[in-house]
């Protein structure tokens, strides 16, 4: 059965240092976002579904504790080099440690790229969230950006970049200053025919420079 609306999905698993009086360093919580979304190719393309949280972190501070979920929503544009967009979801939790604190979380991700010749391109995705169960200052609104390059060991196409940002607005307790790396193999959908395959090749460009997808 064929259909008009491919699934997309999309994972992040931090690596994270809070700073805190009580630090820790290890992985965060995984996050699978799944979209569906139009298959007939247009400058603007959108897509919606639902996005987990799940308690994966390696220390408490570093995670909430909680099985979450929630709806997501993505759109972006493209015109000539430019990729603009951005990607929105809020959860909430319904099982895990009811000794942390409750969760209630928008996090927004607008993203806009730029690419150049031979795989390069400048970039700013910046993660926007609200704690909407925080006392004091609910959001964390970071500015900043960075570059990337997508190419190939072999056959396997990568996508790497590094952004830093400066969080412009936040809680008392949260850090001034943020980076990410950012490494991604990529799966492409590819035809035998050489005709298609190529004009295939500058959609998974494009889809690999503003993917939320973080390491």
């Amino acid at each position: 059965m064929e259909s008009d609306h491919p699934h997309g999905l999309t994972f992040r698993l931090p690596a994270t240092s809070p700073q805190t009086s009580d630090a820790a360093f290890g992985l965060g919580d995984i996050n699978p976002t799944f979209f569906l979304s139009p298959s007939r190719p247009s400058a603007f393309t959108w897509g919606f579904g639902p996005t987990f949280s799940l308690p994966t972190a390696t220390d408490r501070l570093l995670g909430s504790g909680k099985w979450a979920a929630g709806p997501a929503v993505v759109g972006l544009y493209q015109s000539g080099p430019w990729v603009v967009g951005a990607l929105a979801n809020n959860i909430w939790p319904f099982s895990g440690d009811q000794s942390q604190p409750e969760m209630n979380r928008l996090t927004v991700q607008p993203f806009i790229n730029y690419n150049f010749d031979d795989g390069w391109y400048a970039t700013s995705s910046p993660v926007v969230t609200a704690d909407w169960n925080a006392r004091g200052e609910k959001w964390t609104v970071p500015v900043g950006g960075g570059f990337g390059r997508l190419f190939r060991i072999g056959s396997q196409p990568v996508n790497a970049q590094a952004q830093a940002f400066y969080n412009a607005v936040r809680a008392d307790e949260g850090p001034k200053w943020t980076a990410r790396f950012q490494l991604q193999f990529l799966f492409p959908r590819y035809s035998v025919e050489r005709g298609v395959e190529r004009r295939l090749k500058p959609a998974w460009r494009q889809a690999a420079r503003q993917s939320p997808c973080r390491s």
